[in-house]
């Protein structure tokens, strides 16, 4: 059991509830998100929170059997937030009135005004009149709970601020964990602050606790990790070697849609740097053969991961009955696939490594990073000691090249993939920008065009360049390349790579869009 002050998150399922503990532990605050269905009167008194947040939610208040708190939410004496969904049921709980959305809905940016009566939570805001938040709501807010009063308002949400300054009760209607609230940061620091946290949880007190947490897990048991050579993976090995020592055994699995030279890559820099068991298991046939044929993304995934748990399962039995599975998996993959901790979101794709393991394998999962954003999973790196060579690669999904090959793939498609990322990632590098890139790549798009190269006609595959900012992986914006830099990119993969006639540089955002193309 921690020894930090602890504040409790409610999650009533929105697709963006753990960028609220991401803002919370940006503040040295310790929080633990629980699933509304859990949070039950005698869990309160036995968690003890200094404070509460109540997530937002896809919800309506008015649907049978919809997401409430417990009531001793209410009665516990600690300070109470409650945003977008958490702030409806918030004033449905206390007496006030909500009502179905119709011409009041809101989705995307707004402006919320002040109202002249100050409130502490809101010391920082409103320096130029007006603030910029996020909204993504249907129902609103029509009468709030007596205590209540108004704050702040939106064109569209009279009740975008209200609270209940003597029972410190806060009640928002936009959502200030998302990047699009400007100043969203403040409103939580203000919040933890009158909520009296210390903001005393720092990466090296979640190492400690983490190691501690694999070491009960686990015991004197064997086990393996699934190691890509990227971030999540290595940082999940180096925490739990730390933890159990030679006990672990990691497990690189080419499944023959890996970049250019990065098995070779791979395999060099772990060796040279840890020694931690590793073994070299090259599955590119049986990957490959799995997959032809298939061209529906879902099935791609899915195919991958029944065919990791096989190779695992395998070398489970080589080094001496491992009995348990260790994965790099991060909270954006988990949200994406499966309601986080059994909670209501909606799924949105699924990933390779999430959804637990088949009962038949007889293993358990340690997924030490399973609550964690990229960018915290770099800060514990740098904790662990891990070099920067580890620590500043671009993020590489599971699947691999798979998921950047819409429609079928073929072995001559990812031959043509490697040689243009590759290509492009020089680029990047050449320039001087792939520190500033949150993740790039190339997709070989499902289409054939028609091109000109010399004096004869070509009729060769389109590609897509991608490339993004993000914080968290669960938002993203399209890298602004110059013009130049595009034109010579595309020149230099026409010219190079055999099979390419066409590029095209995707400027989609997440969302609409995902990262990866698949």
């Amino acid at each position: 059991m921690t020894q930090h002050d602890r504040l409790l998150i409610i999650d009533f399922g929105s697709q963006v509830t753990q960028l609220i503990a991401r803002r919370l532990r940006e503040l040295n605050v310790y929080c633990e998100i629980h699933p509304f269905q859990k949070v039950t009167d005698a869990f309160l008194a036995e968690f003890a929170p200094r404070a509460v947040i109540l997530s937002g939610g896809p919800a309506s208040v008015f649907a049978e059997g919809a997401p409430m708190p417990p009531a001793g939410v209410f009665t516990l004496g600690v300070p109470v937030l409650g945003i977008c969904y958490g702030q409806q049921v918030m004033m449905h709980c206390l007496g006030g009135k909500v009502e179905r959305g119709h011409k009041t809905a809101e989705f995307g940016r707004a402006y919320v005004t002040p109202e002249p009566e100050s409130l502490p939570l809101l010391a920082g805001w409103f320096a130029e009149g007006r603030e910029q938040v996020w909204m993504s709501h249907g129902d609103h807010v029509s009468a709030i709970a007596p205590g209540f009063r108004v704050f702040g308002t939106s064109p569209n949400a009279p009740f975008a601020i209200t609270a209940d300054p003597d029972r410190h009760f806060y009640a928002v209607q936009f959502h200030p964990e998302v990047h699009h609230t400007p100043k969203g940061a403040k409103l939580y620091e203000n919040f933890v602050r009158l909520a009296g946290f210390k903001g005393d949880w720092t990466m090296d007190a979640y190492r400690d606790e983490a190691i501690r947490k694999i070491r009960e897990q686990v015991g004197d048991a064997k086990v393996i990790c699934g190691l890509s050579g990227g971030v999540d993976s290595s940082v999940a090995a180096v925490l739990i070697h730390e933890a159990i020592g030679d006990q672990l055994t990691c497990v690189f699995v080419d499944h023959g849609l890996l970049r250019l030279g990065e098995a070779e890559q791979v395999l060099t820099m772990f060796r040279d740097t840890y020694n931690i068991p590793l073994i070299h298991a090259d599955e590119s046939e049986l990957f490959l053969g799995e997959l032809e044929g298939v061209s529906d993304p879902e099935v791609k995934r899915k195919t991958i991961g029944r065919l990791f748990i096989d190779v695992f399962q395998k070398h489970a039995h080589e080094v001496g009955g491992a009995r348990f599975l260790a994965q790099g998996t991060l909270y954006p993959d988990v949200i994406e696939s499966v309601s986080f901790s059994g909670g209501p979101s909606v799924t949105i794709k699924s990933h390779h490594n999430v959804g637990g393991l088949p009962e038949k394998m007889g293993l358990k999962l340690v997924e030490p990073l399973r609550e964690l954003f990229k960018d915290e999973v770099r800060a514990l790196g740098r904790e662990l000691g891990l070099p920067e060579s580890f620590i500043g690669r671009h993020p590489f999904p599971g699947p691999g090249l798979a998921i950047r090959c819409p429609g079928e793939i073929t072995r001559e498609k990812l031959e043509i993939l490697r040689q243009a990322d590759a290509v492009y990632i020089d680029q990047i590098r050449k320039h001087g920008l792939y520190d500033e890139i949150w993740q790039a790549f190339v997709a070989i798009l499902p289409v054939k065009t028609v091109g000109v190269m010399g004096d004869g006609r070509t009729y060769e595959f389109a590609c897509s360049l991608r490339a993004v900012t993000s914080v968290d992986g669960m938002t993203a914006d399209y890298y602004p390349f110059t013009h130049d830099f595009l034109g010579e990119t595309a020149t230099r993969i026409i010219n190079e790579v055999r099979g390419i006639n066409r590029v095209m540089y995707d400027i989609t955002s997440k969302p609409p869009g995902t990262i990866e193309m698949e």
